[in-house]
């Protein structure tokens, strides 16, 4: 597994930009990515060194349409420090 392909895509909220203020970074990664491998593939990417990595595993939440009941995917969150 890549760098590129264990982070996937930045989380962009109002709570994440003022959390961008005191230079905490939140992205989505593979949901099979450890700290290590996720502080690496930061370090790698972006040339930058990173003190801290937190994360956090969310649950899919269970959504409908009319009759039919389907399940949103789990997904990881990194905050990066």
């Amino acid at each position: 597994m890549t760098s590129y392909d264990i982070i996937r895509k930045p989380v962009i909220t109002e709570k994440t930009m003022t959390a961008m203020a005191d230079k905490k970074y939140t992205f989505i990664v593979q949901i099979n990515a450890n700290k290590v491998q996720i502080k690496r593939a930061v370090e790698e990417i972006f040339g930058v060194k990173v003190e801290k990595v937190q994360t956090v595993r969310t649950m899919g939440k269970t959504k409908r349409m009319g009759v039919h009941v389907g399940k949103r995917a789990d997904f990881k969150k990194a905050i990066i420090t």
